[in-house]
């Protein structure tokens, strides 16, 4: 099996293709990325960013280059000695356009007697047969909108397909609709009467059943190809828990490649593991970014933040907010698996409901792959319990049907099976796209995998932590930003360093509340922190995140109902850091106290990335400085020439000053990406560096086996109290030279303040290393 040393992540688009992909791979191999790791690229919905709503699952999408794109990408790193890793969708289908979903199409058109009913995951019986599909708008006589047209039912630009023999003369839109094996309803029916398993609450991206053989063999054809021609070197498998048999898919999906590498988008919560027994080298590092991301949170600002933000403690707002998305955008899977239970049973239609509901909010992991994970159930049952003993009996009924492995050898049922599926979409909805817009004491810790009640992790518990990495996972992937993160990692490490002037947080807080009102004072700091984690940033941008994290919160105004009120107060909060002299003075101010720190702390959490155990990858751009929000914002043009320059540049030039160019950042990306491929007997073990005396609480480092990591936590801390004084570190016996600043370095004690008299990281080199 072929494995990378590292990979660098591109986002494929119809703006950005295969071809401009190819021609990017000489740059890529300067900057030492081992393999390249591409976005979705099968064909998506016309105009998707993001290419995660599959239409057809068998082409390469002709807007992101097709399959010549693919051939072209390939052949640059093949010529480059660098593999390709894609990202693959196998939960579900893109529907916001059946005509363009052939798939989809045919099952509109034939229902449930149609081979594709065996592909999608519909319940006919919940609406006697026919589809669901909630588009109509909120007018009155919406249906009287429907036409026939050429064949095919229209409403306004959304086409439909007519089953045969169901359409005659004179026959208006809404009696040929009557008879179809699908029925157009309004959106908001969607949340309580869809029939059809979606990904999470977006109705437009359909489940699909790759648990059925033929479904497997032909959603992934195309894959298959791209392995059978030596296109692809690894897969990273998308949201592996929406999927009724995880375990199962993966082992077709190494029969397929013929035992390729592969990764899986797994969010483990606090003490989780992924199965021992899936064939995966691992997750794809969400973990390790929460792990990593803690090392710069000063402990000793959690109690005045938490004091300054009027909360509730982070577990117990998630249990509302997860039972607020089962009772809400979710009621129909909820409703679904109530259908599920088993009259024998016994148990009230409604109270089965209100307890699968409790069931699922309390369950404390995204799911279970039984008969692993049973524990979790159990978790839930005896929480559900406690929350609500006027339902206990009723969770005490279920819980052998969700799981029938209970007593032993049991047999699969469908209503434990999915109950599976539905507790990640729960906890995803509830946690990710909920909470963590409402958990505001430090919003560098609200981040896609990490758990915001964890503060910070001490340097012994993280040596522990990547110690065990080393062991269990050393080829999963690392990162720090995603497609998906909240802030990208130069945000959130400016963020991190409000930890260590909370007080001071507290009252520039109160100032802006003064001068710019929100009006919710929970969702007022994370808005403020997250303005300063990305300043200086575009109006336009500002706004933009604005809305869309206070719809997220669903506290003071909704996606569904946005409050208008609200709204103008809060756009005009954001306008005023923009136009009014006193809150842009302020915010600026504060941005300045913090910036340095903030550079500092985003090398120090490069460098460990790049060189702690795993395979590290390096979003799309970040190897600049990158204060990027969440999605779309995560998504803007990258400007590849400037980087290239740079590079150029740094080969033959001095080394670069800490400050607002970057180029501080791209020589450590850099440096670090070419010492794990090039020398790759530098990275085979893991060693603590101890550091000794005053502030040795600012040290963190390292050594792989030959490469040694050093680097500065708490910068801002450690210029407080004076610098490093008498620091010291204890490094093996030899000669060492540091790959970023090329200084020689000798073994034994050095001072800290050596070490760091020009950078705020180092990474040693032996010279005499084998």
């Amino acid at each position: 099996m072929l494995t990378p040393t590292s990979t660098y992540r591109l986002q494929i688009r119809s703006e950005f293709d295969l071809q401009r992909a190819a021609a990017l791979v000489p740059y890529l191999h300067d900057l030492g990325a081992d393999w390249v790791y591409l976005s979705p690229i099968l064909t998506a919905e016309k105009g998707s960013g993001h290419g995660y709503d599959v239409t057809d699952p068998t082409a390469v999408d002709p807007d992101r280059g097709g399959p010549a794109g693919l051939a072209a990408l390939s052949e640059a790193a093949r010529a480059a000695g660098m593999g390709v890793l894609v990202d693959i969708v196998p939960n579900h289908m893109g529907i916001e356009t059946p005509a363009d979903n052939a798939w989809w199409w045919q099952l509109l058109k034939e229902g449930r007697t149609s081979r594709m009913a065996e592909a999608f995951d519909v319940d006919w019986e919940a609406n006697d047969g026919r589809i669901r599909v909630p588009v109509l708008g909120d007018g009155d006589g919406e249906l009287d909108q429907l036409s026939v047209v050429d064949g095919e039912l229209h409403y306004y630009d959304n086409r439909y397909p007519i089953a045969d023999g169901t359409a005659h003369p004179g026959d208006t839109g809404a009696e040929v609709h009557e008879r179809q094996h699908y029925e157009l309803v309004n959106w908001r029916r969607a949340d309580s009467e869809l029939n059809y398993r979606r990904f999470f609450g977006v109705n437009s991206l359909a489940g699909l059943r790759v648990e059925v053989p033929w479904v497997f063999q032909e959603s992934h054809s195309e894959v298959k190809r791209w392995f059978d021609e030596g296109l692809v070197d690894g897969l990273r498998i998308d949201h592996p828990d929406g999927l009724a048999d995880p375990k199962g898919y993966l082992d077709d999906l190494r029969s397929l490649t013929g035992g390729a590498y592969v990764l899986v988008e797994k969010i483990l919560e606090p003490g989780e593991k992924l199965p021992t027994d899936w064939a995966t080298e691992g997750t794809t590092g969400y973990d390790a970014l929460a792990d990593i991301d803690r090392l710069f949170t000063d402990p000793a600002g959690e109690y005045a933040l938490t004091a300054t933000v009027p909360v509730d403690p982070f577990h117990e707002m998630i249990h509302g907010t997860k039972r607020g998305i089962a009772d809400g955008i979710l009621r129909s899977e909820v409703l679904r698996l109530a259908r599920l239970v088993p009259t024998e049973a016994g148990l009230d239609a409604g109270a089965a409901a209100d307890a699968i509901a409790e069931l699922l909010t309390c369950f404390p992991v995204y799911r279970s792959y039984l008969p692993g994970g049973a524990e979790y159930l159990a978790d839930a049952v005896r929480d559900a319990q406690v929350r609500r003993p006027d339902l206990e009996d009723t969770i005490a009924a279920l819980r052998p049907l969700l799981n029938p492995f209970l007593e032993g050898d049991g047999e699969w049922t469908e209503l434990a099976q999915r109950f599976q599926q539905t507790s990640g979409m729960v906890m995803a909805k509830g946690v990710e796209d909920t909470a963590f817009y409402r958990y505001s004491r430090l919003v560098s810790l609200n981040e896609v995998g990490a758990d915001p009640s964890i503060f910070a992790i001490d340097p012994l518990e993280l040596h522990r932590r990547l110690l065990e990495r080393q062991t269990d996972a050393p080829l999963a992937m690392t990162t720090l930003s995603t497609h998906d993160t909240k802030r990208s990692e130069d945000t959130r490490t400016r963020i991190s360093v409000i930890s260590e002037v909370a007080e001071e947080w507290a009252g520039v807080l109160a100032q802006l509340e003064d001068l710019a009102p929100i009006k919710d004072p929970t969702f007022a700091p994370l808005l403020w922190q997250s303005l300063i984690g990305a300043w200086p940033l575009t109006r336009e941008r500002a706004h933009a995140y604005a809305e869309k994290a206070s719809r997220e919160a669903d506290l003071s105004t909704h996606w569904t109902a946005p409050d208008e009120e609200f709204e103008r107060g809060l756009h005009a909060a954001v306008d005023a850091a923009f136009d009014d002299a006193s809150v842009s003075a302020l915010l600026t101010a504060f941005v300045e106290r913090i910036r340095q720190a903030g550079w500092s702390n985003s090398i120090g959490l490069k460098l460990l990335q790049m060189t702690m155990p795993g395979v590290p990858d390096v979003y799309q751009g970040t190897e600049f400085w990158d204060t990027s929000l969440v999605d779309p914002d995560n998504r803007r043009e990258v400007d590849y020439d400037a980087r290239r320059q740079v590079l150029t540049d740094l080969n033959f030039g001095a080394l670069p000053q800490l400050g607002e160019d970057a180029h501080a950042k791209l020589l450590v990306v850099s440096r670090a990406l070419k010492l794990r491929r090039d020398r790759p007997e530098l990275y085979t073990g893991y060693t603590a560096v101890v550091p000794s005396g005053e502030a040795a609480d600012h040290v963190f480092g390292f050594d792989r086996g030959g490469a040694i990591t050093l680097i500065t936590r708490l910068p801002h801390g450690l210029s407080q109290r004076g610098g490093w004084g008498e620091t010291t570190v204890e490094l093996p016996a030899g000669r060492f030279t540091c790959a970023l600043t090329g200084a020689s370095v000798s073994g034994g004690t050095v001072r800290a303040a050596d070490l760091f008299s020009t950078f705020p990281a180092a990474l040693l080199v032996q010279e005499d290393a084998a």
